[in-house]
């Protein structure tokens, strides 16, 4: 189960992350690339609906390549895509991997 976030210092707020979903489902992507999608929507906390168009997203972006076995998926991350923000525009995916390890 996902633990809570803590309420933000001084605000008594709750709910709000450093990274998005598309991050939280990539991070689970390279820890279990057989994932399946209910898995990874327990694991983000979010639901299969959204975890299904957040790996259209990632794989229209070619941040993950899809690749079918039998009547599983299975994902390969490609760590050398940019990241989207302009912010990050000079980091790859493979800096994101790396923090989160």
């Amino acid at each position: 189960m996902t633990p809570k976030p803590e309420p933000s210092a001084g605000t008594g707020r709750t709910g709000w992350t450093f990274l998005t979903n598309h991050a939280h489902v990539l991070i689970a992507l390279t820890r279990d690339p057989s994932a399946r999608v209910r898995d990874l929507a327990q694991a983000v906390g979010i639901t299969e609906r959204a975890v299904h168009q957040i790996l259209a997203d990632l794989e229209s972006s070619d941040v993950i390549v899809r690749v079918r076995t039998g009547r599983r998926n299975s994902y390969s991350v490609n760590p050398n895509v940019g990241l989207r923000h302009p912010m990050e525009a000079h980091r790859r995916v493979s800096d994101l991997l790396t923090l989160a390890r």
